[in-house]
């Protein structure tokens, strides 16, 4: 059977695979001698110990997750026995039917395979990008004798340099037209370009003499004429003198430009020097176009340094992503993207998947790249990172300072570009029916719960005991309709049941029912807690007589309890219907404790002061501003009580009295 590598794995790329492991790996029914069927731990046990990749696949035989690994058995075994964490897991595991593994030599070359296998099969439990479009980039044609410039979403070459991604195509191309301003350089579209590389592709022993053959045969193309094309097609430019302008291109596009300003500088110099002002004067117009450039740019450093900052909002199922790429000290462009995946995986994750995506498309790689959270394989990335730049790069975390700042500066543009996103592509509508049309199935509805109210009770060991009812009208929040309630019951301990069972008799009773201001009657009420918060709601319910579908949502495993089936519903990982019963019970909650909370710090202003006559809300502040706490008040004299000002002697006092009380 052939490997993984057969189907389009990394050209040139030694990978070892012995043929025992290649049959235990890619087998999807792995039998013993004597024909008994192996489980997945049992094929997992077989697994080397050495670092690669593994692909659990499903029942189907289609990739549905890509990872890497030091040292592969011991991680996979975390799957098949579920003591990795993180929440997808459970839900994939049952999916997987078989996988496939390739052995390689260290952590870097599992990167870098893991990567490419991921761009090759798009498994749904891996990060990538929302939408498979290609982004734009610009590139530079290095597999030519005189290398052009280019606006492409093309799939990468392996002799072209590309410099990106834009996420917007109309900067990349002002990029191209400012570039062209600033250093001459040949564009891939001009006809005249593409006639010389035919040329030079019919007969490359000719790359020596193209300019005499072009300076005979050639014409001028108009971009030449316009100060944009070094005049390739007229012979006016040697191979090496064209290299030294496609250097200076890519310093631009790598965002360094001190450099390139420098030698700008130096040649108006020289054309001054020798009296040819008008090629002077053209540098001159170059170095004002540079100039303009970083009028533009916010100075985001007081020094110099190359990083890229990378922030992320979550939300849902998916995720908005922001770069910002600072060169020289200055932020030279900025990219936002949408991610597939946001909740429901971890952030870590998350952070990582994006990562090797984005930087395995693009060759601008800075000294370092910034994001919010510690990576697991921080140093492995950096050593691919420092491959791919060709001198050291690292991953680093910022705790405080200018980059820490700046890093919740692309959080914040991660969330905008996020909720453009849903906005533009009505996402948020899409999801919300899903999820009413889930929870109608999941829950055996007789329709879609367009009215659902959810219940939550909080209290301190049975003190200020209060509970919420929030309501949500086709899948949003309608907090017109939320009510509170303080629970009447005295209670010596927290009885959550007895709580539940007050609330919703009063929400129910009949004259509550026909009140207008209470809205319509459920489709589905959620009570916050397991199977005994469901059983205390359907008691109270049947005393009033009321049929409406009732569940409970538990907090620890996300579990639905129904009055049907000791058995909770387990509502799919990541799937809208989950997100909404979330929402549900996460608003149920923040609206009880906030209510809760109100009522205790109202009851800890009360002091004793408040028993004492001639004491009202004013002498209390000034009494307390001044002695700054009650030990400090116990202890003070009546002369001292009455040097405060605005307390007179007689009720200095009665304070005194009072506490010695």
């Amino acid at each position: 059977m052939a490997s993984p590598l057969d189907r389009g794995g990394l050209p040139g790329h030694r990978v070892s695979v012995s043929p025992l492991d290649t049959a235990a790996a890619a087998r999807h029914v792995a039998t013993t001698e004597d024909g008994q069927r192996l489980s997945l731990a049992e094929q997992v046990a077989q697994v080397p110990t050495d670092p690669g990749c593994y692909l659990w696949k499903d029942a189907s035989g289609e990739v549905i997750y890509v990872g890497k690994a030091k040292n592969l058995r011991a991680r996979m075994k975390q799957y098949v026995q579920l003591t990795d964490d993180r929440e997808k897991i459970p839900l994939m595991m049952q999916l997987v039917a078989s996988f496939d593994y390739i052995v390689v030599d260290n952590e870097h070359e599992a990167l870098v395979l893991e990567r490419n296998l991921i761009g090759q099969y798009h498994p749904y439990f891996n990060v990538d990008y929302k939408d498979d479009k290609s982004y734009p980039y610009i590139a530079v044609t290095h597999g030519d004798v005189f290398p052009a410039i280019k606006y492409t979403r093309e799939k990468h070459k392996p002799k072209t340099r590309y410099y990106g991604p834009y996420t917007d195509a109309r900067a990349a191309r002002e990029t191209i037209d400012t570039i062209r301003k600033v250093t001459p350089i040949c564009s891939a579209t001009c006809a005249e370009w593409k006639r010389v590389r035919r040329l030079l592709d019919k007969r490359p022993d000719d790359a020596g003499i193209i300019g005499l053959i072009c300076a005979q045969k050639g014409r001028p193309c108009f971009d030449y004429h316009v100060g944009r094309g070094p005049g390739v097609c007229a012979g006016m430019i040697s191979p090496e003198e064209y290299a030294v302008n496609v250097r200076r291109v890519e310093r631009f596009l790598s965002g360094h430009r001190s450099e390139l300003t420098r030698e700008l500088k130096e040649d108006m110099a020289e054309a001054a020097a020798e009296l040819d002002f008008e090629r002077a004067g053209r540098i001159k117009r170059r170095l004002d176009v540079v100039d303009g450039l970083d009028d533009r740019q916010q100075v985001v450093f007081p020094t110099s340094v190359d990083i890229d900052l990378i922030g992320f909002y979550r939300e849902e199922t998916i995720a908005g992503a922001c770069v910002f790429v600072v060169r020289e000290g200055r932020t030279v462009r900025t990219c936002e993207f949408i991610v597939d995946k946001g909740l429901d995986v971890a952030e870590d994750e998350l952070v990582a998947g994006f990562v090797k995506r984005y930087y395995d498309e693009t060759a601008d790689i800075p000294a370092e790249v910034d994001v919010a959270v510690d990576l697991e394989d921080a140093d492995v990335i950096g050593q691919w990172l420092s491959a791919k730049r060709g001198r050291k790069c690292t991953v680093h975390r910022p705790q405080r300072g200018e980059k820490r700042h700046l890093l919740e500066t692309c959080e914040r543009n991660a969330r905008h570009a996020l909720m453009r996103y849903m906005m533009r592509t009505g996402y948020a509508d899409d999801r919300t029916n899903q999820a009413l049309l889930q929870l109608e199935s999941a829950l055996a509805l007789d329709g879609p719960p367009m009215r659902i109210e959810c219940f939550d009770i909080s209290t301190l060991h049975g003190r200020f005991t209060v509970a919420s009812m929030v309501v949500f009208t086709d899948g949003r929040p309608d907090k017109s309709q939320y009510r509170r309630f303080k629970i009447r019951t005295e209670l010596d301990e927290a009885n959550d049941f007895a709580s539940m069972s007050e609330v919703l008799g009063r929400r129910y009773a009949p004259e509550r029912m026909a009140d207008e201001r209470f809205g319509s009657r459920p489709d589905l009420l959620v009570v916050d807690g397991g199977k005994p918060q469901l059983t205390a709601a359907m008691r109270q319910l049947e005393q009033l007589g009321l049929d409406i579908p009732v569940c409970g949502l538990a907090k620890a495993d996300e579990e639905v309890f129904v009055p049907w089936d000791d058995t909770p519903v387990v509502l799919p990982s990541g799937s809208a219907s989950l997100y909404l019963m979330k929402q549900v019970r996460d608003e149920s909650h923040r609206f009880a404790i906030t209510f809760h909370r109100e009522l205790r710090d109202r009851a800890m202003t009360v002091s004793v002061l408040d028993e004492v006559e001639g004491v009202g809300p004013t002498r209390k502040r000034a009494i307390m501003r001044h002695f700054g706490s009650m030990k400090r008040l116990r202890a003070a004299t009546v002369d001292e009580i009455a040097a405060v000002k605005g307390i007179p002697a007689a009720v200095a006092q009665a304070v005194y009295d009072t506490l010695r009380a």
